[in-house]
């Protein structure tokens, strides 16, 4: 026995297995190091750029302290001294949740995005740069007063403010993700027309009828006059409201052609300007169409759309206000749910701004809604009034054919040169591009930069038109001249009566837009404001020939004379972007309105609310969000007496004749009728040897409406699907629908829904489309199911031919009470952030899909109620 207290160890060979185990749980550690340090890099880079929301932060540039009160959902309310801080303020909140947002918005407005992305988005750049947005903006700015550039300027500084204490990636997750393409940029400070430029956007997403103006000149070519008509059909002035009663406003003797004129008392004979067509004719154009030749054209302006909005399906809005006569309170409720294109972050940012002590020289408290990168609040009420907007749907944008000869144009017999002016694009990895930009007498010249305006100028061919090489198309439109729309927002802010708000309906140019109203006296109001043009022999409806001056633009519709109306006798006001006026108003508006079913449906259940009592700010709500689907009603009873053998077609049709007409997100026959309404519209004007537009389901709506009562019209024959008559039409849609149904969401029918059908994906503007999964996922939300649907009151809107998919929206949703302005409500379609994963990226869109709205309040008492988070900001010493 050994007393040695040292122990001997004796060490076992290692065994194959031992090493092989030994080996994979080293990789197994090192792999799960490197998902902790990357996911741990990950989460900081999400995480990083998520601003302050508490506490005290020292800022250059303030004359006093500020404070920033958030709620929940991150909605924050600004109370400072004075205009200078207020403003500096909002745009420090501004960069704080959505500057990433903001400096991609300026590169598309100044047509820089391929400094940003490259080659890819030069041509829209070349587009973009040839409008001219941004050069327009530093015009509007140069025109403003000394108090208005005062707000845009401090604006701007708190925007570069936060500039000077972010940088990179602490901005945004997006500056990190283009570090990996284009690690050199750098965002450049901000200024007011990068604030202006913004509103020239938004005119651009609601410009109207373009498209309409190349499709009609299209289908002349080939189909008759009387089927052009029957595709689109005139306003329907005996079934559908319009907003003002013509015989209640001044008649205009004569426009001045500067935007003035002489307004009689309703004794004199107004006489309609030369562009207006009398709708007992058929309704084609009567002028300009005469020797033109129209060969293609694809989709117009497809450039554009991804980066600026979409005019297409669904784009218009709702709002309606209720005097105090027919409400439970005794003041009047005031709705507004816009529609625009589905965009992440909603287009629309939340905000109250407050002068702690209102005064003649700081004169704020309002709240309401508002557009990152624009001082201001849009959309909203003061302590006094409320307001609302939505599209007005007239014609204020023309395209001209120009007849080109060498380097001038032809104008009046006589050729004269082109206005030019030269730019160099900046491509990201790439080099420069220059681009030689040319303008006539109406505008740009916009051929050459897109398919569509470049096929119409190759394929035109006007028989009295002088010698020349070529065509080319030039674009007149009302935001590309300088307005005082960028005034118009504070004077809306500030307004406090209704004469004051007429004033600032008077500044507010561009885009042309139904304003409705409400104070707290208890008038209720409604004006049509903007620059709305008086034509010459054109109507606007096809491109007009530009060598000839009488078709040129005589001015503008005086203010004076524009559709207005206060305190009604029915007692209450509904805008849905139906026709303004009938056609006895003098001057020539629109052909092109929406057709009205909204705005009847809105009517109807208002008229039925005040048949049953004082109304409520809860049914104003639920108004906002009725589904019922005219078209769908109609189509029940035209195949209510189809029989099927097929069992499942059999079950469908039975959904349907039990169907209430609502596209509730559950409802089965909802899903059924809206296939049954695509599969339809498809065969019958889409699936031709020559195709006809499908892109407006309002027109349509009235277009298949009557058609259903015309068997014998040519439309229900489609040779190319072997169909020759109504019923064969109508047979042949029920049973692709089923089947198109069946494969969609299995063949039980009571297993529809429409709601996943239509869902909403969530797309971030920029990388949300990228083609790169990981990257779209990072910022990319949904699907949400969602109800409604096209020409429904809750507008979501679809694509006839290409998906169910909701892509246009009411963009937020709002219900003002002028009683209590804290009883008013309000959604907006994702949040107050524009940061991805932060707690406010998307925390109202369940809220919005559902049909919900949150409380809004306004109040001191009620803000501080509802803070969650208070950051205050100081001078820097």
């Amino acid at each position: 026995m050994t007393t040695d207290a040292t122990a001997v160890v004796t060490k076992r060979p290692l065994t194959a297995g031992t090493i092989v185990r030994r080996s994979l749980l080293t990789i197994v550690a090192v792999i799960a190091v490197a998902v902790i340090v990357a996911s741990a890099l990950i989460s900081w880079t999400i995480q990083r750029p998520f601003p302050t929301y508490n506490g005290e932060v020292a800022v250059d540039g303030l004359t006093n302290t500020v404070t920033i009160q958030r709620n929940e959902q991150g909605v924050p309310t600004i109370t400072a001294e004075n205009t200078d801080d207020l403003f500096f303020a909002q745009g420090y909140a501004h960069a704080q949740d959505r500057f990433w947002e903001m400096d991609f918005r300026r590169h598309v407005t100044a047509g820089r995005v391929a400094e940003l992305f490259g080659e890819s988005q030069v041509g829209t750049d070349m587009f973009l740069r040839t409008l001219g947005w941004h050069e327009i903006a530093e015009e509007e700015v140069a025109a403003l007063d000394e108090t208005t550039l005062s707000y845009y300027e401090s604006y701007a500084a708190g925007v570069n403010a936060y500039l000077a204490e972010n940088k990179g990636g602490d901005l945004a997750l997006e500056y990190s993700v283009l570090g990996l393409t284009n690690p050199g940029y750098e965002p450049e400070p901000w200024t007011p027309a990068d604030s202006v430029a913004w509103l020239k956007a938004m005119a651009w997403d609601l410009r109207t009828n373009i498209e309409d103006e190349t499709d009609r000149a299209l289908l002349l070519q080939n189909f008759t006059p009387e089927q052009v008509a029957a595709l689109y059909p005139a306003y329907p002035f005996d079934e559908h409201p319009t907003i003002v009663d013509t015989a209640t406003l001044p008649t205009v003797i004569q426009g001045n052609g500067d935007g003035s004129g002489t307004i009689s008392d309703g004794s004199g004979a107004a006489t309609a300007n030369a562009g207006t067509i009398d709708d007992a004719s058929v309704a084609v154009p009567t002028v300009g169409a005469a020797g033109i030749e129209w060969e293609s054209a694809s989709g117009v302006l497809e450039a554009v759309e991804k980066l600026v909005g979409d005019a297409g399906e669904g784009i218009g809005s709702n709002s309606w206000v209720v005097s105090g006569e027919h409400t439970e309170s005794g003041l009047p409720l005031l709705a507004n749910d816009p529609h625009l294109g589905a965009a992440l972050p909603s287009v629309w940012t939340q905000m109250q701004l407050k002068c702690a002590q209102p005064s003649p020289a700081c004169p704020f408290n309002v709240s309401g809604f508002s557009f990152s990168g624009l001082p201001g609040i849009v959309i909203g009420h003061n302590d006094t009034v409320a307001w609302g907007f939505t599209n007005l749907t007239t014609d204020v944008a023309d395209l001209y054919i120009e007849r080109v000869q060498d380097d001038q144009y032809w104008r009046d017999g006589a050729l004269v040169d082109f206005e030019e002016r030269t730019e160099i694009v900046k491509v990201a990895g790439g080099d420069d591009v220059e681009l030689t930009i040319r303008s006539t007498v109406h505008g740009p010249v916009v051929s050459g930069l897109t398919g569509d305006f470049t096929a119409i100028a190759d394929d035109a061919n006007f028989d009295a038109a002088p010698e020349g090489d070529s065509y080319a198309v030039s674009l007149k439109w009302t935001a590309l001249e300088v307005t005082t729309t960028p005034a118009a927002i504070f004077a809306l802010n500030t307004a406090h009566s209704l004469e004051d708000f007429r004033a600032a309906a008077a500044m507010f140019s561009v885009p042309a837009q139904n304003l409705i109203y409400a104070d707290v006296d208890g008038n209720i109001a409604y004006q049509a404001p903007g620059n709305l043009p008086i034509r010459g022999a054109g109507d606007g409806w096809i491109p007009q020939p530009g060598w000839d001056s009488a078709y040129d633009w005589q001015g503008y519709i005086p203010f004076a004379a524009l559709p207005a109306s206060e305190n009604p006798k029915e007692g209450y006001i509904v805008t849905a972007n139906a026709a303004i006026v009938d056609d006895s108003y003098p001057y020539f508006l629109s052909r092109d309105w929406d057709d009205g079913y909204r705005a009847d449906r809105i009517v109807n259940l208002i008229e039925a609310a005040i048949a049953e009592g004082p109304i409520t700010a809860e049914q104003m709500r639920a108004i906002q969000m009725d589904q019922e689907m005219f078209i769908g009603k109609r189509l029940t009873t035209a195949v209510a007496d189809i029989k099927s053998d097929r069992p499942g077609v059999q079950a469908a049709l039975e959904l349907l004749a039990g169907w209430d007409a609502q596209n509730a997100k559950d409802s089965a026959a909802a899903a059924y009728a809206n296939v049954l309404w695509d599969t339809l519209v498809m065969a019958m004007f889409a699936e031709r040897d020559v195709p006809a537009p499908v892109t407006g389901q309002s027109r349509l709506f009235q277009a298949v409406d009557a058609l259903l009562s015309d068997p014998s019209s040519e439309w229900w024959v489609n040779e190319k699907l072997g169909i020759s008559s109504q019923a064969e039409m109508l047979d042949y849609a029920v049973n692709e629908a089923y089947d198109r149904l069946a494969e969609l969401q299995g063949e039980d029918v009571t297993k529809w829904n429409w709601g996943s059908l239509h869902a909403i994906t969530l797309r971030s503007d920029t990388f949300g489309s990228s083609g790169i999964a990981p990257i779209e996922w990072l910022f990319n939300r949904g699907p949400y199911d969602v109800g409604g649907g096209a020409s429904v009151v809750d507008a979501t809107g679809w694509t006839i031919g290409e998906s169910f998919a909701t892509t246009t929206v009411p963009s937020m949703r709002m219900v003002i009470d002028v009683s209590d302005w804290d009883a008013s409500t309000y959604i907006n379609l994702t949040g107050t952030s524009g940061h991805a994963f932060h707690p406010n990226y998307v925390d109202q869109a369940p809220i919005w899909a559902d049909g919900g709205q949150l409380p809004w309040a306004f109040t001191p008492e009620a803000v501080a109620a509802e803070t969650t988070d208070t950051l205050t900001l100081t001078p820097k010493e």
